[in-house]
């Protein structure tokens, strides 16, 4: 669709949404209950958690959270000693909370497929502006930490 915005957050609301519906209408096999509903609090509050905290150094550095935009630093504090794309691991932490939260089978491989999706359309492009921005500092940062884990 032409003119609408391509970024995570609506990437997340629509696997969010699928969760949801595939839960609600295929639910053929379950694995709900009180263990399941603590991972994904677990979850969803380490998502949130790891979100805020990483979005807070975009602010500290001053420059653009927004994909697709060139940013002015190379951020390598905080979260981002441990992963490329903290952010998006939140996300994906997200999904997978409310995978556990429904608790139907059909819904597992969900978070993966978005983690797929985040790092074609958004990881991957980072990537390359990344090193076309900061070059060799962007690629020694990329080749010592981690995209995901």
């Amino acid at each position: 669709m032409k003119g609408f915005p391509d970024l995570p957050p609506l990437w997340l609301l629509a696997c969010l949404l699928l969760t949801w519906a595939l839960a609600s209408w295929l639910p053929l096999a379950t694995f709900a209950g009180p263990v399941a509903t603590f991972i994904s609090v677990i979850l969803l509050l380490l998502g949130l958690g790891l979100i805020v905290w990483s979005a807070s150094w975009f602010y500290q550095k001053q420059t653009t959270i927004e994909p697709h935009h060139t940013p002015r630093v190379l951020i390598v504090e905080g979260p981002y000693k441990v992963t490329r794309n903290p952010i998006y691991l939140g996300m994906v932490a997200i999904a997978a909370a409310a995978v556990f939260w429904h608790g139907a089978l059909i819904t597992l491989p969900l978070p993966a497929i978005f983690a797929l999706i985040l790092q074609r359309r958004f990881i991957e492009p980072e990537e390359i502006a990344l090193h076309l921005t900061f070059g060799d500092t962007a690629l020694d940062y990329i080749s010592r930490t981690r995209r995901w884990l």
